[in-house]
């Protein structure tokens, strides 16, 4: 997708699809009667009469009345003019990418000055509607052979305004890039697991790594034997798929030094092993590896942005399985800190390939440490499906973080981490730790055991097993993988590399 940005003359629009914002009292809008008079002398009796809506993501289309460059007109509704925000510009123009994806349009122009206030600025509308616009014509493809039929994808988006050109392409491109990197990730959530193994997601990371001149490693069942990582091998004893640790480093400066690590949890599918889930309960477990596509995606938005900041990337991939030779409740692993495990749930195995890709992460320079993992239904029970639950043990990064989720607007809630619940972590006759001390704080649980591997250095766990997916069509997107967390950890990465070139 390219933008050209055009002068404000509604007579040298060319697309096919004219985006206009109607807040209330639309005539208070600079240039409005100019555009009245281009369209319809009686567009303000539509206004009036409720024909043409001004309630928040109302759309209403209409054909252009007169011969000129655009076909259609988009009217959307945008409610108080003082209300809008950031976000709410984010779900409007997401509705519009849906509309405009249902009309199969190539082409399509907006008029910025409806969309701005005292807040957003034309640089700020650019931004959300690319970034809106894109995710909201995201579709899964899918493998269904019962039509040729392809949508169309929206080849230029123009923008009407007569603010500066570059400064415009360039949120353009940041917008773009946003909605491209959560766009890939839910593509990667999406396929099913016998298309997406470890192995191809290895093969995936290695082409964002090429592409971004990334430095790459990925570890395989060998290397891991040979460095004892006994924690995400015993979860693979019961795949015939290799398990792999893809390794990404985005150097920025000369020194490998203040190093944030994204690691994600990336089980393609988790059967539960030998503490089985139900059948209904096993559907969606193709999912299981939203963190390493969160994780993914922000790599590929870094990649393109290059923000001043070192970043290391840890994803820990397998499926778990169940076979002869699979982990069962009360085995004893160690794992590759030397701290040993006593195995109480076989499903509750992500905390395990994450306490050593953390481990590993560290080793590898990390000086501060964020995972993402869909890890418990524990979250869901505490928070619903719409909000991420967070852990932590340093106030001042998590602090940092907190303004990046309010910045992308990807709501997470932090739970409480007591001594109590490290001591019930702790409690086993036989081993360090133990990895599922009850059903009772069970996301708490979960996430605290990665945090028994993370030692003083500060670090957030992210609990996205509620987020990750949507049971149905939502503001930014369709039904299923939502690519949660892909913006905000890249924008915590930016934040941070602003900081860091302030101090």
């Amino acid at each position: 997708m390219k933008t050209i940005i055009l002068e404000p003359n509604f007579d040298n629009v060319e697309a096919e699809v004219l985006v206009i914002g109607v807040p209330e009292h639309p005539e208070n809008i600079t240039g409005w009667d100019g555009f009245v008079s281009s369209f319809s002398s009686r567009l303000p009796e539509w206004v009036k009469s409720g024909d043409v809506k001004t309630e928040f993501k109302s759309i209403v289309k209409m054909p252009s009345v007169e011969t000129g460059g655009y076909k259609r007109v988009i009217f959307i509704g945008l409610g108080l003019h003082k209300e809008l925000t950031e976000d709410r510009l984010r779900q409007v123009f997401a509705a519009v990418g849906k509309e405009l994806a249902s009309m199969k349009a190539a082409s399509a122009a907006i008029w910025t000055a409806p969309f701005t206030n005292d807040k957003l600025t034309c640089e700020d509308v650019v931004f959300a509607a690319t970034e809106g616009i894109g995710l909201g014509m995201y579709k899964f493809e899918g493998y269904r052979t019962d039509s040729n039929e392809r949508d169309i994808a929206l080849e230029t988006l123009s923008f009407l305004s007569s603010f500066d050109e570059d400064e415009l392409k360039a949120a353009f491109e940041v917008g773009k890039v946003h909605a491209y990197a959560v766009n890939e990730a839910r593509n990667l959530v999406n396929m099913p697991p016998n298309i997406l193994t470890a192995t191809k997601m290895a093969d995936y990371a290695r082409e964002v790594a090429e592409k971004y001149d990334f430095e790459i490693e990925v570890l395989g069942k060998k290397e891991m034997e040979e460095l004892g990582m006994g924690a995400i091998l015993a979860v693979n004893k019961g795949s015939v798929e290799e398990p792999k640790l893809i390794v990404m480093k985005y150097a920025a400066t000369e020194k490998w030094e203040d190093v944030i690590g994204l690691v994600g949890k990336g089980i393609t599918y988790d059967t539960g092993g030998y503490s089985l889930k139900t059948k209904d309960g096993m559907v969606g477990m193709k999912g299981d590896m939203g963190g390493a596509a969160a994780v993914l995606g922000a790599m590929t938005i870094i990649g393109e942005l290059r923000p001043a900041k070192n970043v290391i990337a840890v994803i820990a991939s397998t499926d778990n399985m169940v076979s002869g030779d699979a982990f069962k409740p009360d085995d004893v692993i160690t794992s590759l800190s030397g701290k040993t495990i006593e195995v109480l749930n076989t499903d509750a195995e992500g905390r395990l390939v994450l306490a050593d890709a953390v481990t590993y992460a560290k080793q590898a320079g990390a000086d501060c440490l964020i995972d993402v993992a869909t890890l418990t239904g524990g979250v869901i029970v505490a928070l619903g499906m719409d909000k991420t639950g967070a852990l932590t043990n340093d106030e001042e990064f998590f602090e940092e973080f907190m303004q990046a989720s309010m910045e992308t607007d990807e709501f997470v809630w932090r739970l409480p981490l007591t001594e109590n619940d490290k001591k019930r972590l702790r409690k086993s006759d036989v081993a360090d730790l133990n990895n599922s001390p009850g059903r009772d704080g069970h996301m708490i649980f979960g996430g605290g055991f990665v945090g028994e591997f993370v030692g003083d250095t500060p670090w957030i766990h992210l609990d996205i097993a509620g987020t990750s997916d949507a049971v149905a069509a939502h503001d930014l997107g369709p039904k299923g993988a939502t690519g949660v967390m892909v913006r905000t950890l890249a924008t915590l990465v930016e934040r941070l590399a602003e900081t860091d070139r302030e101090v």
